[in-house]
């Protein structure tokens, strides 16, 4: 397919599930457009580890009645095929770096979960002309003192370490699609039933045609170590001075039975840095924008017509920069 080209998600309408399109940074770029008024606001969505732009299906068309919603799928992930591009944190920071530069050119909101929170940090600490705001949704996080949870730990450990990683990846390979989507969903979310049965049917097709793609178990390990390595020791010490330096406005939404980044690890970055603002959503796990997307987009809004509204004027288009 080639850059620029569009398609239509089949059954769903732009507003409902977003129009498919590509772009060339390096290779072939997926994204999902979601619409939304020109003279909005530009919200580009960061998905997790292992997530995809669907992950936001839920939300963006809560919120493009008056702002732009764009959501790529960062390299190695979704429909973007890595090609030979690096899958770890700083690649992908760099992707979407030249992601916002290519398709909107101006400030944008970034908004990410988990991993593409931990990104869209990164982006704004690196590049900050190129971010008016942030809205962070159970993003990952310098690792602080708490008791991890016993399966995530397992995990992570297994997926750290080469031999049982391969049989951990064999295994998932085993899986057919739409029970790798179920038990990813069950992981992440407090009460899985809570995503609606046609959210869940566009994550199995995605996950579907990732199935005859090359190379995805390498790229995957590829970006749980880097997602390691930039919230542990040492390298937690260096996100964390980065992190100290943003100054836009920042919203974080986390979940407070999330079983991957613990809600000890955002109330600890709310606290280092007092002009954030912190909503809490109890009972609710690692993926509110799946899990409690109206909620979720009730509190946005109302941060963007808040405290947030400087970045809602400045990732406008034709907006001076900051």
């Amino acid at each position: 397919m080639t850059a620029g080209q569009d398609t239509r998600s089949a059954g769903h309408g732009a507003a409902a599930g977003g129009i498919s399109r590509w772009t060339d940074l390096g290779g072939p770029l997926h994204y999902l457009d979601f619409g939304g008024p020109p003279d909005g606001p530009v919200i580009v969505c960061v998905h997790g580890l292992g997530g995809s732009s669907v992950n936001w299906i839920a939300l963006a068309p809560l919120l493009a009645g008056t702002c732009r919603i764009l959501a790529p799928d960062l390299a190695g992930h979704g429909l973007t095929q890595s090609l030979g591009r690096a899958t770890d944190v700083a690649a992908n920071r760099a992707l979407l770096h030249r992601f916002i530069q290519s398709e909107i050119g101006g400030p944008v909101i970034l908004m990410g979960n988990s991993m593409g929170g931990m990104i869209s940090l990164l982006e704004a600490s690196a590049a900050p002309p190129a971010v008016a705001g942030l809205i962070l949704i159970d993003p990952a996080l310098p690792f602080v003192p708490a008791r991890p949870d016993p399966l995530m730990a397992a995990m992570f450990a297994l997926y750290l370490t080469p031999g049982l990683r391969r049989a951990m990846l064999a295994r998932r390979r085993r899986q057919a699609p739409a029970d790798m989507v179920l038990s990813v969903l069950r992981m992440c979310c407090a009460d899985s039933s809570r995503v609606a049965p046609e959210v869940v049917a566009r994550h199995v097709e995605v996950a579907s045609r990732r199935a005859g793609f090359r190379g995805i178990d390498e790229d995957f390990a590829a970006a749980v170590r880097s997602v390691v390595a930039t919230a542990s020791y040492p390298g937690g010490r260096a996100f964390r001075r980065g992190i100290g330096s943003i100054t836009c406005p920042v919203l974080l939404i986390h979940g407070t039975l999330d079983r991957l980044v613990p809600i000890a690890a955002a109330r600890a970055a709310a606290r280092a840095n007092p002009a954030w603002t912190l909503v809490e959503f109890a009972g609710i796990g690692h993926v509110p924008q799946l899990e409690a997307a109206d909620r979720t987009a009730a509190v946005v809004t109302g941060w963007l017509d808040s405290v947030g509204s400087p970045a809602a004027r400045a990732a406008a288009p034709g907006a001076t920069a900051r």
